[in-house]
């Protein structure tokens, strides 16, 4: 499986996908503290990329309400199961890939397990600083395990419990294995803090986060310059 398979993957797990993460306790808790990390302020527009069911998009709404949301994903069976769902009239989705995405400019990028997905994540970047206006915060939340051999043997741990599970609920052991060995091959923390500064973002930093994936889920953050020329 490679990744220009992965939003089709998702079309056909997406029924089952919300009961999986709920298997997980800390899971939607530590969307809530990434998206925290955003500093949402009332009348701010934020565009959440690779939002699945809108597990993101629900951190989003908790940490801000009121704030304008532009959801966003490439998998149209994911964004069908999110628009199922309550959402305040803010709250919109779209089905796109992040590269496409023609949404005008926001004020900050949440993107939570999307940038290991991507087939060409340094392009992608570039182009979601394009989106942002001059002094706009990109969030990240994502796994990376590869500065660590604790790390690393944790993930594979987890996924001891995840491949199986994810494999029982939607008949697919292809996507869970994808899942495991993508983390495996993904950037470690100090590289996805270089890719970020490569690609033009500033003030660049990152901290795990805390529970049971302590050291495998972290949340980076990074700003467009204030005096980027346009």
């Amino acid at each position: 499986m490679n990744k220009l398979e992965v939003p089709a993957k998702f079309d056909r797990a997406a029924r089952g996908y919300d009961f999986l993460v709920g298997l997980n306790p800390g899971y939607h808790q530590a969307l809530r503290l990434s998206a925290r990390a955003l500093g949402l302020r009332p009348g701010m527009r934020v565009l959440d990329l690779g939002c699945g069911t809108g597990a993101s998009t629900a951190a989003l709404v908790a940490a801000a309400p009121g704030v304008e949301i532009v959801a966003v994903d490439a998998s149209a069976g994911m964004i069908a199961r999110a628009r199922e769902k309550r959402w305040p009239a803010t709250v919109r989705f779209v089905h796109s890939r992040a590269e496409d995405v023609d949404e005008g400019e926001f004020d900050v990028v949440f993107a939570a397990y999307l940038v290991r997905n991507l087939p060409e994540p340094d392009a992608t970047l570039t182009r979601i600083k394009a989106l942002l206006r001059p002094g706009g915060t990109l969030v990240l939340h994502e796994y990376s395990v590869r500065d660590s051999l604790t790390s690393t043997a944790l993930w594979t741990l987890l996924c001891g419990f995840i491949v199986p599970a994810g494999w029982l609920v939607t008949g697919d052991r292809s996507l869970y294995t994808y899942l495991w060995r993508s983390v495996m091959d993904f950037d470690g923390a100090t590289a996805l803090r270089d890719r970020l500064r490569r690609n033009g973002f500033v003030g660049v930093r990152s901290a795990p986060l805390p529970g049971l994936q302590l050291g495998v889920v972290h949340t980076f953050r990074g700003h467009v310059p204030e005096q980027e020329q346009r």
